[in-house]
């Protein structure tokens, strides 16, 4: 694949996983370029086919410890009006409400505040980097909120689970759906019920929370494949291990 917006790959060090932003051991953390990448076409899409601009309600309903709907908050906040997150792992999404709680100047306080005091302990050079790497992150926020500030829910939820989904939903639709569906070792589908397709059912539970303006991406493995009679794909593409799928509602 080629990068068609993330051309030159750059120093994603501040944002690191487990540097600013709560790492989890179990959950690898997404690559920051290909996040990035991917949400960019998202919003190409939305634009180009629907001519809407205006910021996003972003949502992953596999969102792990959200480290990357984090990341983009920090990288596209300008595009982004509200992150939503649910994941069926109950120590994963306590960890997610702490990244996205990084969203705002309170919570990068809060996080400078552990840092300062982890220096103090331990004087290691690595709590020095994150330090310096927060006092970044809460300029570009505090940059941000003068524009707007990004809202931020996570619920505790499985993906297929329509009835807990749509009660928790604190908006009646979501713009971008983005998700990296569990595949491999440290990641496995939870709570399927009788499903033999866990990403069949997790689209058709979405159906219920998407306008016909959405987008859809969704990342999986080589072997996992993403097809729906209820959606058009929009485009393919492979890196590495990974193939990502964006879709429409049909």
């Amino acid at each position: 694949m080629q990068y068609t917006y993330e051309t030159e790959d750059q120093d994603y060090s501040d944002l690191a996983s487990g540097r600013v932003f709560y790492s989890m051991s179990g959950h690898p953390a997404f690559p920051v370029r290909l996040a990035s990448e991917i949400f960019q076409r998202c919003l190409a899409h939305r634009e180009t086919i629907y001519q809407n601009p205006t910021p996003c309600v972003l949502y992953d309903p596999c969102c792990g410890t959200a480290y990357h709907l984090s990341v983009l908050g920090v990288l596209h906040g300008v595009h982004i009006r509200e992150i939503i997150g649910s994941d069926v792992d109950e120590k994963a999404v306590d960890l997610a409400k702490r990244n996205l709680g990084l969203m705002s100047i309170a919570g990068l306080d809060q996080r400078i505040a552990e840092i300062t005091d982890m220096i103090e302990r331990y004087g290691k050079d690595s709590h020095k980097e994150a330090l310096k790497s927060a006092t970044l992150l809460r300029d570009k926020i505090a940059t941000l909120a003068q524009e707007h500030q990004i809202a931020t829910t996570v619920f505790q939820s499985s993906a297929m689970d329509r009835k807990t989904i749509h009660k928790n939903m604190p908006t009646r639709y979501v713009d971008i759906v983005f998700t990296d569906v569990p595949y491999g070792e440290h990641s496995r589908w939870q709570n399927t019920g009788e499903s033999s397709n866990p990403i069949v059912s997790m689209l058709d539970t979405l159906v219920g929370v998407l306008s016909a303006s959405s987008i859809v991406a969704i990342v999986t493995d080589k072997k996992q494949k993403v097809a729906h009679e209820h959606y058009q794909r929009l485009e393919q593409f492979q890196i590495g291990k990974r193939r990502a799928v964006i879709l429409r509602p049909a």
